[in-house]
């Protein structure tokens, strides 16, 4: 599937610009992680892909997230199976599927954050220029701001790659930072 593909699908299935956002920000941290940890062209194009259609099917069929892309959209695709498994693994609660692989670990690492860095940098003149880690885990303990979004899914996310919370939030405060 090529990335025209891809934004095709994502905007027949997601009117809302806030969603389609939230998609794309998510392919760009899973871009950016691809090409940091050195992978080959065409599993950086499989990283973002995953990041792009992760929510594919949450504004028109929430409660079967994300089983109904997977069960009947992505099926009518050419979308590799190694992303398809990453977005099964993206939300284990509703799949039974835990992030186990390496792209899989870094999808379920960046959804959640990202939501909530943009929430962040909505609230800050500059955005996502400047923004320092202590802002974002400061915002993080206030758990009426952005209360939908799942701190310990956040926490877990930067176990599972490892990564120091602070140094995930500044790596992702760079990427987006450059796509402002």
């Amino acid at each position: 599937m090529t990335r025209q593909e891809a934004e095709a699908l994502l905007v027949q299935w997601i009117e809302n610009e806030n969603l389609q956002l939230h998609c794309r920000m998510v392919a760009d941290a899973m871009e950016a992680y691809a090409r940091e940890l050195g992978k080959d062209e065409a599993t950086v194009e499989h990283w973002w892909l995953a990041g792009l259609l992760h929510d594919l099917d949450w504004e028109k069929e929430p409660d079967a997230h994300p089983n109904h892309a997977l069960e009947h959209v992505f099926p009518k695709t050419d979308l590799p199976q190694e992303v398809t498994e990453a977005i099964r693994a993206h939300a284990p609660e509703r799949t039974g599927k835990e992030p186990d692989t390496e792209i899989e670990r870094y999808l379920f690492a960046c959804d959640e954050i990202s939501g909530f860095m943009h929430a962040v940098s909505l609230m800050r003149p500059d955005g996502f220029s400047g923004m320092k880690a202590k802002s974002v885990t400061k915002k993080l303990k206030d758990k009426r701001f952005a209360a939908n979004v799942s701190r310990e899914d956040i926490h877990k996310g930067a176990g599972l790659i490892h990564t120091e919370l602070n140094d995930h939030i500044l790596f992702l405060a760079k990427v987006f930072e450059n796509r402002d």
